[in-house]
C-alpha cells in the first residue's frame, strides 16, 4: 500500500505542475499572438479578450482530464472483484427434474476436478452413503475433503467421473429440488444482520409459526439462551451474528437446518473452533439432527469418527483408505498415527 500510495503521489506531484505550464504557456500564447494581431489591425481587442476568457473556461476541463487517468486506475481496482462476479454464469435453479432423495443411496464413482486445468484437486474419489448413515471424510488439512463438499452442494461440476443419488446423476436434478433437500452447517456458520426468526427462516418457502421455531431451537438446545435474550424471537442479532457468541450462532444454525428437515445432512467440522462447553452442547444438538438421516461429515474429533458407518481418509486428493473405525486402525498406518495423536491431544 505505501509503495502504491507512494507511486501515486509522485504522478499527482508531476502532473499538477506541468498542467499548470501548459496553462500558463497557452495564455502566454494567446496573449502574444492576439497582441500581435491587434497591433497590426487584423484582429479587436475584444477578440483577444474573448479567446482568453474561453480558455479560462477550458482549463478546469483540462485539469480534470488530467487527473482522469489515476482516479479510472483506482476506480478499476476498486471494482475489480464486482467485475468478475457479475461476469459469471447465472446459475439455472429450475432446470432439470424434482427428485425426492429419502432412501436413496448417495455414491460418487472415480471423480477429479481441478480449480485450474493442469493441477488436479481431486483423483479418482469414489464414496457410497447409504440411506440414515453417517459417513466420515477424515485426513490432514488441504486434502480435498472441503472440495469434496463443494461438488456435493454444486457450486463445481466434476472434471470427470459422476456423483449419483439412487440411479439419478446429480446433475440432471435442478438445483432447487438437490439444494433444498440438503441441510449444511459448517465451521463458522454464517449469520445475518436481522433477526433470530428471520435468521432461521431465511430462504425457506412456507410460513412458519411461532410455535415451529421454538420446537426446532428445542431440538437444537437454543431455547434457553433465546427465552433470555429480550425479545426473544426478534432480538436482533448484528452484523455477523456479533451479539451472540460462536456455540450459539452454531446452535442457530443448527436449528436451521431442523427446519429445513434435510434428508442428507453435511456437517463440516462444524465444532472445531468452540470452547469445551460450548463444544459439547452443539454435539448433542448435532446427534439429535443425525437421526434418521444421511450425514456426511468432516470429522476432527475422534468421537465423530468411531461413531461413523463408514469412513475414508483422503490425502492429497485421493482416497488412501475406507473402511470402519477398527479396520482403519489396523490397515492404515497413517490413520492409526491420526487416531493416537488425537488421543494425546485430548
Amino acid at each position: 500500500m505505501f509503495k502504491f500510495g507512494r507511486r501515486e503521489a509522485i504522478v499527482d506531484g508531476v502532473m499538477g505542475p506541468i498542467m499548470t505550464m501548459v496553462m500558463m504557456g497557452l495564455f502566454v500564447l494567446i496573449l502574444v499572438v492576439g497582441s500581435l494581431r491587434v497591433a497590426r489591425g487584423e484582429s479587436t481587442i475584444g477578440t483577444l479578450f474573448s479567446f482568453i476568457m474561453y480558455m479560462f473556461q477550458i482549463m478546469p476541463a483540462l485539469v480534470s482530464i488530467g487527473t482522469f487517468g489515476s482516479t479510472f486506475a483506482k476506480t478499476q481496482g476498486a471494482t475489480k472483484r464486482l467485475i468478475d462476479l457479475l461476469a459469471e454464469p447465472v446459475e439455472q435453479i429450475d432446470q432439470g427434474q424434482d427428485v425426492d432423495l429419502q432412501g436413496k443411496t448417495l455414491a460418487a464413482e472415480n471423480v477429479d476436478f481441478a480449480y485450474e486445468k493442469g493441477k488436479p484437486i481431486l483423483q479418482g474419489i469414489s464414496f457410497s452413503a447409504k440411506p440414515n448413515s453417517i459417513v466420515a471424510f477424515a485426513g490432514p488439512s488441504g486434502g480435498g475433503k472441503t472440495t469434496i463438499f463443494q461438488l456435493l452442494e454444486r457450486f463445481y461440476d466434476p472434471t470427470s467421473g459422476y456423483i449419483k443419488i439412487g440411479d439419478d446423476n446429480i446433475e440432471d436434478i435442478s438445483l432447487k429440488s438437490w439444494r433444498s433437500q440438503i441441510g449444511f452447517v459448517s465451521q463458522d456458520s454464517a449469520i445475518m444482520a436481522g433477526t433470530i426468526r428471520e435468521n432461521l427462516t431465511y430462504g425457506l418457502d412456507g410460513k412458519y409459526s411461532d410455535e415451529d421455531l421454538w420446537r426446532v431451537l428445542r431440538l437444537a438446545f437454543a431455547d434457553g439462551f433465546v427465552k433470555n435474550l429480550p425479545e426473544r424471537l426478534d432480538t436482533q442479532v448484528g452484523e455477523r451474528g456479533v451479539k451472540v457468541s460462536g456455540g450459539q450462532r452454531q446452535r442457530l444454525a443448527i436449528a436451521r437446518a431442523f427446519l429445513r428437515d434435510p434428508k442428507i445432512l453435511m456437517l463440516d467440522e462444524a465444532t472445531a473452533s468452540l470452547d469445551s462447553e460450548s463444544e459439547a452442547m452443539v454435539q448433542k444438538a448435532l446427534e439429535q439432527l443425525m437421526k434418521n438421516r444421511t450425514t456426511l461429515v468432516i470429522a476432527h474429533r475422534l468421537s465423530t469418527i468411531v461413531d461413523a458407518d463408514q469412513i475414508y481418509f483422503i490425502e492429497k486428493g485421493r482416497v488412501t483408505g475406507a473402511g470402519k473405525h477398527q479396520e482403519l486402525i489396523k490397515n492404515h498406518k497413517l490413520y492409526a498415527r491420526y487416531v493416537s495423536e488425537q488421543m494425546v491431544a485430548r
